[in-house]
């Protein structure tokens, strides 16, 4: 009987070892929650032990019930039929036994019967709910849409919406894409308008909507006439009435279970959340952070199912009188899809902790102010979190959704011809990997979002710490290893910001990202080889290996080897 969370070693090594009680102080309200409802904890030990049995009930619930019925929901997919949408029957029985564990809510407050779990443990959750179907994970994960209206809704909207998330009886979507405004969000055209009584209406298309068919949208609307850019968008939540029409539902690579929908908004009555025209300069900002993080999540799930199916199949499959398994050229495949892994989930977790220190200190810094106690001593401290989050939370996604397709790559390759076939379970997750580099912003369009702090260096205090710390053994030599990554970063971007030249800065943009990643990842890795001697051989490997790749990237920014890009239209043609 698979548990997805305790038959996972290295998932259980970050729970253990989250250093998590400044969060979750604060989360709980210094344990003040348990006055007022029976399953709230009373102090640090007793959250953690509650997260910890809600991780593996999901286990159990996402190994011997969700998983099995991937295959299924796969081929059958979500249906559409006369405007429409009905889920896969797998993906029915999903939902509704997820909402009968009371997992639907689970980032939302008590008050409105969510579980008031900090993001970290939900991206822990997201994991393995995308090991078993990724396509589940995109329903799942759209308790974001609830979490913004908690965040920036007013009391009667909260009232109003989130206990029926919390049950399951809702499910969100989020409407910002639009025909002809991608990822370029500033270009949203779809109006928002309010009649002589000041209620609100929504006229216009949205394109690509996860989950289109919702009970709730959450949507980026021009609430300001004459407007062109992100100053004049506004949020709104709707319901998915009669007035809001699924014109039909994309035919795509993968994911079926996961319906995305083209919709027309017929003058839908709406609600404006917030204030008008931070649509997209603060609550899509804001919401970008889950949803980059979730979709990270689900491409370590994905990667996290391929690995496992390509180590069952190398050891299973025998050639040349032996299992594949002791073929060299496939154990270092195998080997090095570990290592990314860890890597991927390293980055992950840690990414999520700096999210959730930004989050809830910016929570108890608005307690405060309603208090009128003074906030002044976590101004700089919020500052300086909330740029880390700006630079870590695009890297991440960059690197595990780019890994996630060499993942299931490498692990389709393991198999051969078999693994092409539709009888063999890697050949779904290839496909369902696919679009984790695509939705929610391009790999592209991430290191574009990541470039201003890796050129202002916001991690420097951090890497200073580090450089001083004395590591022991063998560990000392890899220390050294990322001194010399450093100094090789340092000299990069000092050869790029010397030219002064903001298009060639765009263009070496790849590089300096990649560069930067390493160093923050290795000493991720450095410091969970201090506490887990199983975790050396994969410090090694990456910081080894990570040395290689620094050289390359210097090697490529200074030799000017993309220069090519700053004349694309002459060679392109």
């Amino acid at each position: 009987m698979p548990n997805f969370f305790t038959d996972n070693s290295d998932l259980l090594f970050h729970f253990n070892n989250l250093d998590y009680k400044s969060v979750v102080d604060i989360v709980e309200d210094n344990y003040e929650q348990a006055k007022d409802f029976d399953f709230a904890p009373i102090n640090y030990e007793d959250a953690m032990e509650n997260y910890r049995k809600v991780l593996e009930m999901l286990g159990d619930l996402t190994g011997n019930y969700i998983a099995p019925r991937a295959a299924d929901v796969d081929h059958e997919g979500a249906q559409f039929d006369e405007g429409t949408v009905t889920y896969a029957k797998g993906t029915q029985s999903n939902l509704h036994e997820l909402a009968q564990a009371d997992l639907m809510g689970m980032v939302l407050p008590r008050k409105y019967g969510g579980l008031n779990f900090p993001l970290t443990v939900y991206l822990m959750a997201n994991e393995m709910v995308a090991r078993a179907d990724a396509s589940l994970m995109n329903i799942f994960g759209l308790q974001d849409i609830a979490e913004i209206i908690a965040k920036f809704g007013s009391e009667a909207q909260k009232e109003e919406f989130l206990p029926k998330f919390c049950t399951g009886e809702y499910t969100g979507a989020m409407a910002l894409t639009e025909p002809d405004a991608g990822s370029d969000l500033q270009a949203v055209k779809l109006h928002a308008y309010q009649d002589e009584n000041g209620k609100w209406f929504l006229r216009g298309v949205k394109r690509f909507i996860t989950n289109g068919n919702a009970h709730v949208h959450l949507v980026l609307a021009r609430s300001e006439a004459g407007t062109k850019d992100g100053r004049g968008l506004s949020m709104f939540v709707c319901y998915g009435d009669d007035t809001v029409v699924v014109r039909r539902i994309e035919n795509k690579l993968g994911i079926h279970g996961s319906p995305t929908c083209e919709l027309q908004f017929n003058d839908t009555p709406a609600q404006l959340v917030g204030l008008r025209k931070f649509g997209l300069i603060k609550y899509v900002l804001d919401l970008m952070f889950r949803a980059r993080m979730g979709v990270s999540s689900q491409a370590l799930g994905i990667s996290q199912a391929a690995f496992g199916e390509a180590l069952i199949y190398a050891r299973a499959r025998e050639q040349f009188g032996k299992a594949i398994y002791n073929i060299p050229v496939v154990a270092n495949m195998l080997i090095d899809m570990r290592v990314m892994l860890e890597y991927n989930r390293s980055l992950l977790f840690a990414t999520g902790h700096y999210v959730d220190r930004k989050e809830t200190l910016e929570f108890l810094v608005d307690k405060l102010k309603k208090e009128g106690k003074s906030t002044a001593e976590y101004t700089e401290e919020i500052k300086y979190l909330g740029k880390v989050a700006n630079l870590l939370t695009p890297m991440t996604k960059y690197i595990t959704t780019e890994c996630a397709n060499k993942i299931t790559y490498d692990s389709l390759q393991i198999h051969g011809g078999t693994g092409y076939m539709k009888e063999f379970r890697v050949e779904r997750l290839a496909r369902d990997a696919r679009i984790t580099n695509i939705y929610e912003g391009t790999s592209q369009l991430q290191i574009v979002a990541a470039i201003s702090g890796v050129v202002h260096d916001v991690l420097k205090g951090l890497f200073d710490e580090k450089e001083v710390r004395e590591y022991p053994g063998g560990l000392a030599r890899l220390a050294n290893t990322l001194k010399e990554i450093r100094a090789i970063f340092r000299e990069s971007l000092k050869y790029v910001l010397d030219k002064k030249d903001t298009q060639f800065q765009d263009v070496a943009a790849k590089d300096l990202v990649e560069l930067y990643s390493y160093l923050f990842i290795g000493y991720l890795l450095l410091d969970e080889a201090e506490k887990e001697p199983k975790k050396i051989f994969t410090a090694n490997r990456y910081i080894i290996n990570s040395l290689a790749n620094a050289r390359k990237n210097a090697e490529t920014i200074k030799n000017e080897l993309f220069s090519d890009l700053l004349h694309a239209d002459k060679i392109l043609g």
